[in-house]
């Protein structure tokens, strides 16, 4: 059996804390990282962003479709104005003058068509531009709470990390003085439990937080006060205090 004096073995209680709260601050690091609202927030912000592409799109289409109309408008603003000089000027047949007249007036009820549609297609883009810009409102306003909540993240984080390399420095500087032996026997039994050392109190084992069978305790009372005893049921180092049996 392993042996450690029991001022050795009590002082592993020291160590043991700092690798609780080391592993505490790991755990909150993790939770930090893995904080279930910023998934939500950034799934929301994947829904918006696919809105206001849609909402983009849209809005680009109908654009396009605003300029062919203002420049159907135009075309034939264009040829009306020319035929409305030729025919101003009086010069040509009658026939020809007659032909012209009629191609004015098919020409104003062409131009007063495009100009409803452009009109209509003009309503359209400024709803779509409305609709786009009411988007875009509600893009910026999710990704500015993701980014609170990323920037929320990261300051928790890094107080964490500085909190961790104090505790480190605090847990390197109590491992150098102990015994290498039982060091290692206390670092393998943490690697493998999570706990590498608990008190034994009033028969009772802080490592399992259950009370030793009778048959147990007769065994730990039977082995010598340096011995290094071990919870049967976490499989850490029990630390003995002076009254460790008494229920």
């Amino acid at each position: 059996m392993a042996k450690a004096a029991p001022e050795e073995q009590l002082r592993l209680l020291d160590l043991q804390a700092l690798d609780s709260t080391l592993n505490k601050l790991s755990r909150q690091a993790a939770a930090a990282r893995a904080n279930p609202e910023l998934g939500t927030v950034a799934a929301r912000v994947a829904e918006v962003d696919a809105e206001l592409v849609r909402a983009t799109t849209e809005l680009g289409d109908l654009e396009r479709e605003l300029t062919r109309a203002e420049d159907e408008v135009q075309a034939v603003v264009n040829r009306l104005e020319r035929d409305e000089k030729r025919l101003n000027s009086g010069t040509g047949t009658s026939k020809d003058l007659t032909a012209l007249q009629h191609e004015v007036a098919s020409l104003t009820r062409r131009r007063s068509d495009l100009e409803d549609v452009e009109l209509d297609v003009m309503e359209r883009v400024e709803a779509a531009r409305a609709a786009q810009a009411e988007v875009q409102g509600r893009t910026d306003s999710v990704r500015a709470e993701l980014r609170a909540l990323e920037e929320a993240r990261d300051a928790e984080l890094a107080d964490l990390e500085v909190q961790r390399g104090q505790v480190q420095a605090q847990r390197d500087e109590l491992a150098a003085t102990f015994d290498t032996g039982l060091l290692a026997i206390y670092g393998r039994i943490l690697a493998r439990r999570g706990v590498g050392a608990a008190r034994l109190f009033h028969g009772k084992s802080e490592g399992s937080g259950m009370q030793l069978s009778p048959g147990d305790l007769a065994d730990i009372s039977g082995s010598a006060p340096d011995d290094i005893v071990l919870c049967p049921d976490s499989g850490c180092i029990l630390v003995r205090s002076s009254d460790w049996g008494h229920q």
